[in-house]
């Protein structure tokens, strides 16, 4: 449970990163930037498995570049039923999408699955 809260709070400090970086990705408080990344949670959960299984042509074509606009319809798709999280354009939900995922990895690369913080080592066989 506590592993699940600390990746929230990535999600969440994302989001946050993206609002002051990318311009057109506006969040009005604090309350909805957490709900926002509750929301992103459940969409990436749910629906977007559903999203990649129906455009796995297109994914392959493209040789994987397509899930960047998956990835950008889902986070877009949170200004839609959100009040307080506005996005603007394909743009903006493309490199907010991209900030969000580049600090969950970077976040979670240091949470283990009890929720502590923990560095990476090297195999040590």
């Amino acid at each position: 449970m506590i592993g699940l809260l600390m990746r929230m709070g990535m999600v969440a400090l994302g989001l946050y990163i993206a609002s002051t970086l990318v311009p057109g990705v506006l969040i009005d408080n604090l309350k909805t930037l957490f709900l926002a990344a509750l929301l992103l949670a459940v969409i990436n959960a749910v629906v977007r498995p559903v999203i990649v299984l129906l455009t796995l042509p297109f994914t392959v074509v493209t040789l994987g570049l397509f899930l960047f606009v998956i990835n950008a319809a889902m986070f877009a798709l949170i200004g839609v039923f959100l009040h307080g999280f506005r996005v603007d354009g394909f743009r903006s939900a493309l490199f907010g999408s991209i900030v969000v995922g580049i600090t969950s990895f970077i976040g979670n690369a240091f949470i283990d699955r009890e929720g502590r913080f923990s560095r990476y080592r090297r195999g040590r066989d």
